[in-house]
């Protein structure tokens, strides 16, 4: 199995990796409002909590042990991946999706159609397109891309 370049999230991590969501959608989402993020809030901060207790969530940290990236695979989806935006460019993403492939079986993952740089970078990773949905899973009008790892991927 491939080594792990990420730590597991702790109940205490939670704060940091809320702010790493949010900190990310503000800077790669520009098509939400600031409703739309309002409303996702507690949504978030309840599924950070719960994937943290139950160990599927993965962390990349700064040398002072704060969090600045974090990943969630859950049947083979990734579910979450966040970057904080100083982050942005220095591989963090990368290596948490490759992880996800070679050491979590990853091969599927959705983006919001309109979250054009997701959607180049899973690309860029080699998955491709494998369906659309016209609205996000709380019925908004945010189109989904539905992506899979190609076969030589």
């Amino acid at each position: 199995m491939t080594p792990s370049p990420t730590s597991l999230a702790h109940a205490a991590d939670l704060p940091r990796l809320f702010d790493v969501w949010h900190l990310s959608v503000r800077a790669t989402h520009d098509f939400l409002a600031d409703s739309d993020i309002a409303f996702l809030m507690p949504f978030v901060r309840d599924e950070l909590a719960r994937v943290t207790a139950e160990r599927l969530l993965h962390v990349l940290r700064a040398d002072d042990g704060a969090a600045y990236a974090f990943l969630c695979i859950e049947h083979a989806k990734i579910e979450m991946l966040f970057v904080h935006p100083d982050q942005r460019g220095s591989g963090a993403g990368r290596t948490l999706v490759q992880y996800a492939i070679t050491a979590l079986g990853a091969t599927t993952v959705d983006v919001n159609e309109h979250n054009t740089q997701a959607h180049g970078f899973y690309r860029h990773l080699g998955f491709i397109g494998e369906s659309r949905s016209e609205c996000d899973p709380f019925g908004k009008p945010f189109p989904i891309l539905h992506l899979k790892l190609a076969e030589n991927g």
